[in-house]
C-alpha cells in the first residue's frame, strides 16, 4: 500500500526566499569539490590483466566480425543500446540565455547524472562549438554509430524545431528535444492531475500559455492532443496576446501556426488581459520572480491553476500565486512542491525507448508517459500540494518506462518485442543498478561526501 506524502511544513516569506537561494550557494562548493559530475567506469568484469585479451585485443576482433555480418548485433555486443548523447551548442541554457558551449557543459553533466540515477541510462554531455543549425543536424548524424539515442538539449528557438524535425526524418534512432517533448510530457501529467483537485475537464478550461518558446509550443501541442481545445489557448509572447492579426510572426512557423489555430475569440493585449477568467496559466517563459503579477492572477477563475516553470527561478514565487487566489501551483523546481520538470519525463521515457530499441519517440509515447506519471501520484493519494510524483520515487520512472516500451510496441516502432512484465524487469535492473552503484560507491568512499 503506498503512503501519502508527509504533510507539508509552513515556512515564512523570509525561510521559502532563503530556501529558494541555497542550492545556487551550495552548487558554487560543489562542483569544484568535484570537478563535475559523471565519469566513466567499467560495466564488465576484471577479474586480472588477461580479461584485457577478450575485452580488447585480439578477442575483441571477432565481435567486431559479428557485428560487420549483422550490423544490429551492435546492440548486443556493446553498450550503444544504452548510450544517449546529450547535445547542446549553449544557445538556451536554462533561464541564462546564449552562455557558450562550455558554459553549457555543467548543465549537460547534469543532464547526465539525472539519466543514469534515475533511468540507469548512460548518457554522455557533448557540447558543440558552432551555432549552425545545419552543421548540428551533421554532427549528431555522423554520432549515431555510437548512440541508441540522442537528447537534443538548450538550442534557442526557431532552429531547434528544425534540427528535431530533420534529425527524426533522417535517423533510425529516437531524437529528442527535453525542452520540447519532455517538458510538455510533464506539465500535461501535472494538468491531468491538477484538473482533478479542481473537478474540471481539459476540453472545458481556458489555458492561458504564457512563453511561446520552444516549451509552450509544444506543450500546447501535447495539450491539444490530450483534449484542449484549440479555441480555448491562449498564447502570449513577449510582445503580447498571440492572435491572427499579428502578422508579425508569419516568418516563425510554430508561432504562426498557433496563431491561426488558438485564441477563438481573438482577444488582443497583454498578459493581464488573457489571465481574466482564465482557469489555467502554463508559463514556460522569462525567469523571474515578479514577471508575473498577483493582481494578474487574482483576475483568474476560481479555482485556477497555476504552473510557473521558468528555471532556475520561477515568474512567480508559488506562494504568492496562492495568496492571490490560485488553487494549485507547480514550478520546474524540486526543493518546492509540485515539481513540473522535464526531469521526472526523460529519464523513464528513454528507458523504456531504449528497452525496445525504439525508432522515435511519439506524441503518443509522450501521452503514455504523462499517464503513468499521473496515475502514480493519483495512486499515492493527490492533494493541491501533491500533484505529481517526487524524483526521490524510482517506481515511477519504471512505470513510465513500461508505458511507454508498450506504446512503442503498439505503434510498431519497436526493433525488440518485450512483455510488459519484461519491460518491467529490464526498467527495475537498469534503475536499482544505478542506486546501489551510489550507495556502494558513497559507503566504500570511492565518492567522497562533502
Amino acid at each position: 500500500m503506498l503512503n501519502k506524502p508527509a504533510a507539508v511544513v509552513k515556512m515564512s516569506k523570509e525561510e521559502l526566499l532563503k530556501k529558494a537561494n541555497k542550492p545556487a550557494e551550495d552548487a558554487m562548493v560543489l562542483h569544484p569539490f568535484y570537478k563535475g559530475k559523471v565519469e566513466i567506469v567499467p560495466k564488465c568484469c576484471i577479474r586480472d590483466i588477461n580479461d584485457f585479451a577478450i575485452w580488447y585485443t585480439p578477442g575483441v576482433a571477432s565481435v567486431c566480425k559479428d557485428i560487420q555480418k549483422n550490423p544490429e548485433q551492435v546492440y548486443e555486443h556493446t553498450n550503444k543500446g544504452n548510450m544517449v548523447a546529450v547535445v547542446s551548442d549553449g544557445t538556451r541554457v536554462l533561464g541564462l540565455g546564449d552562455i557558450g558551449p562550455e558554459a553549457g557543459l555543467p548543465v549537460m553533466e547534469g543532464k547526465g547524472l539525472l539519466f543514469k540515477y534515475l533511468g540507469g541510462v548512460d548518457a554522455f554531455p557533448i557540447c558543440l562549438n558552432t551555432k549552425d543549425p545545419d552543421e548540428i543536424i551533421k554532427t549528431v548524424q555522423y554520432l549515431a554509430p555510437s548512440f541508441g539515442g540522442i537528447n537534443l538539449e538548450d538550442i534557442s528557438q526557431p532552429k531547434c524545431f528544425y534540427i528535431l524535425d530533420e534529425l527524426r526524418k533522417t535517423m533510425s534512432i529516437p531524437v529528442w528535444h527535453d525542452d520540447q517533448q519532455g517538458t510538455a510530457t510533464v506539465c500535461l501529467a501535472g494538468l491531468i492531475n491538477a484538473l482533478k483537485i479542481v473537478g474540471k475537464k481539459i476540453q472545458d478550461v481556458k489555458i492561458v500559455l504564457f512563453g511561446a518558446g520552444a516549451a509552450n509550443i509544444r506543450i500546447g501541442t501535447l495539450y491539444m492532443s490530450y483534449g484542449a481545445k484549440p479555441e480555448n489557448l491562449i498564447y502570449v509572447d513577449s510582445k503580447g496576446i498571440m492572435h491572427k492579426g499579428r502578422t508579425d510572426l508569419k516568418d516563425h512557423a510554430e508561432k504562426w501556426h498557433m496563431c491561426n489555430i488558438t485564441n477563438g475569440r481573438q482577444l488582443t493585449g497583454k498578459l493581464s488581459d488573457a489571465l481574466v477568467g482564465a482557469d489555467v496559466l502554463s508559463a514556460a517563459s522569462t525567469p523571474g520572480p515578479d514577471i508575473i503579477k498577483k493582481e494578474w492572477v487574482a483576475k483568474m477563475a476560481k479555482d485556477s491553476i497555476v504552473f510557473v516553470t521558468a528555471n532556475p527561478i520561477p515568474e512567480m514565487w508559488p506562494w504568492d500565486a496562492k495568496e492571490a487566489g490560485a488553487k494549485v501551483v507547480a514550478t520546474g523546481r524540486s526543493d518546492f512542491e509540485n515539481q513540473v520538470n522535464n526531469s521526472l519525463g526523460f529519464p523513464g521515457i528513454f528507458r523504456g525507448a531504449l528497452d525496445v530499441r525504439a525508432k522515435t519517440i511519439t506524441d503518443d509515447m509522450c501521452i503514455a508517459a504523462s499517464e503513468a506519471l499521473a496515475g502514480y501520484a493519483a495512486r499515492k493519494g493527490l492533494s493541491a500540494d501533491y500533484i505529481m510524483p517526487r524524483m526521490d520515487e524510482p517506481e515511477v520512472f519504471i512505470e513510465e518506462a513500461v508505458a511507454v516500451g508498450m506504446k512503442a510496441i503498439e505503434q510498431g516502432l519497436a526493433r525488440k518485442i518485450l512483455s510488459r512484465e519484461e519491460l518491467r524487469k529490464s526498467a527495475e535492473t537498469y534503475i536499482h543498478r544505478a542506486i546501489k552503484d551510489r550507495d556502494v560507491r558513497q559507503k566504500e568512499g570511492i565518492v567522497k561526501l562533502p
